[in-house]
């Protein structure tokens, strides 16, 4: 069973918060670090259905993407046994961490090196992943703002914006004009895992992406193949059977690509 306070099922059951509630929130999200806000918006918590924003939206100056995390860390994992944790400790530091590895894959972008499992050379399978740049208040980078959250299904929702700089407009207009290869990619990762667990689903779907692209423009297997990706549509995170989901569309840039030169 997940750790549950009286408090979280108080108000998932009349799914209402008080003033003090709302600030008591707004406060812990404030606490946790100072370039991170939340915004609260006319003293009330929208308790409705919504669904991720349209894919279609346009992220070339402003990203707006909903994000969620557990009311409550997963059995056993490190977070479950602090019980010295504020009530929405653990969700607060999720989305944190979501939202911030979301955001530079969706702002820098990723480099990956993949090599291809080959069964006749006894080449095992091989992807790494790296991120390219991360949103810092050392880089004078905008703030990342919380806003309009909710709880729904026992989880926190909310609203996640950043606005980008004249440099990453730019960044990302020249990955737009260019017409990069539109990839997209399915993957997942464990829920025990915690926060790793996202960050392998994310591994995964741009594994899977790239795997999907290559096999259908390269008769024979390569020895190695080099690249970026950068997140172009909002990423969709998901629960299923034990483990995270998470969908994910990437313009794709190719860098190299290196074939064997013997059998």
């Amino acid at each position: 069973m997940l750790r549950r306070r009286l408090f979280h099922s108080t108000m998932m059951t009349n799914k209402t918060f008080s003033l003090k509630n709302l600030f008591y929130f707004s406060e812990r999200f404030a606490h946790f670090s100072p370039n991170f806000r939340i915004i609260p918006f006319l003293f009330v918590f929208l308790f409705i259905s919504q669904k991720s924003p349209a894919q279609e939206a346009d992220f070339s100056q402003k990203i707006r993407i909903a994000l969620w995390a557990e009311l409550d860390a997963y059995p056993e994992s490190k977070e479950a046994q602090d019980f010295n944790a504020g009530q929405f400790d653990f969700p607060i530091n999720r989305l944190k961490a979501t939202s911030l590895f979301l955001l530079n894959g969706m702002v820098y972008g990723w480099n990956f090196t993949y090599t291809p499992s080959d069964k006749l050379r006894d080449v095992k399978e091989y992807f790494e992943l790296e991120e390219i740049g991360t949103i810092s208040p050392q880089n004078q980078n905008p703030e990342i703002i919380y806003s309009k959250p909710w709880i729904e299904a026992n989880k926190l929702n909310v609203w996640v914006e950043f606005v980008r700089t004249p440099q990453m407009m730019w960044n990302y207009n020249m990955w737009r004009r260019i017409k990069y290869q539109k990839i997209k990619g399915y993957g997942k990762g464990k829920i025990s895992a915690g926060f790793e667990g996202i960050t392998d689903a994310a591994n995964d779907a741009v594994k899977n992406a790239i795997r999907t692209y290559y096999r259908s423009i390269i008769k024979n297997k390569p020895k190695e193949i080099k690249g970026r990706v950068i997140i172009c549509r909002s990423p969709l995170l998901g629960l299923n059977a034990g483990h995270y989901t998470l969908e994910l569309d990437f313009f794709l840039e190719t860098d190299k690509i290196t074939t064997y030169t013997q059998f």
